[in-house]
């Protein structure tokens, strides 16, 4: 997936679901994209939990302390009565130098 080695991977969906969570959308590929998608909603289902444990699960995958503070204030009210689909995938036009898929990824 994605055609890296996994520790690059990783580090790569971390970057991108922080500044998702951080900004509210981003432009990058369709493919990542997608798979930032199921990670992003991770993180927005274990701040409606709420509890400590999620809390901690959170704060080893965001990479901003604040952040997910000011995720786990938020999401509780502003998603409470959705069970999933947080996000949103807008299919963009293709990249100029290499003709790639592009797509916007919001949260909704």
């Amino acid at each position: 997936m994605l055609g890296k080695p996994a520790d690059q991977r990783k580090a790569l969906l971390r970057a991108l679901t922080t500044e998702l969570i951080r900004n509210g959308r981003i432009t990058t590929t369709k493919i990542r994209a997608q798979a930032v998608r199921s990670e992003a909603e991770k993180m927005i289902t274990l701040a409606k939990d709420g509890s400590l444990a999620a809390r901690r699960q959170a704060m080893g995958y965001i990479y901003d302390k604040q952040l997910v503070h000011a995720l786990f204030d938020q999401a509780p009210e502003r998603y409470a009565d959705r069970k999933g689909g947080y996000t949103r995938i807008l299919r963009t036009v293709r990249r100029r130098g290499d003709n790639a898929e592009m797509a916007i990824i919001e949260l909704t």
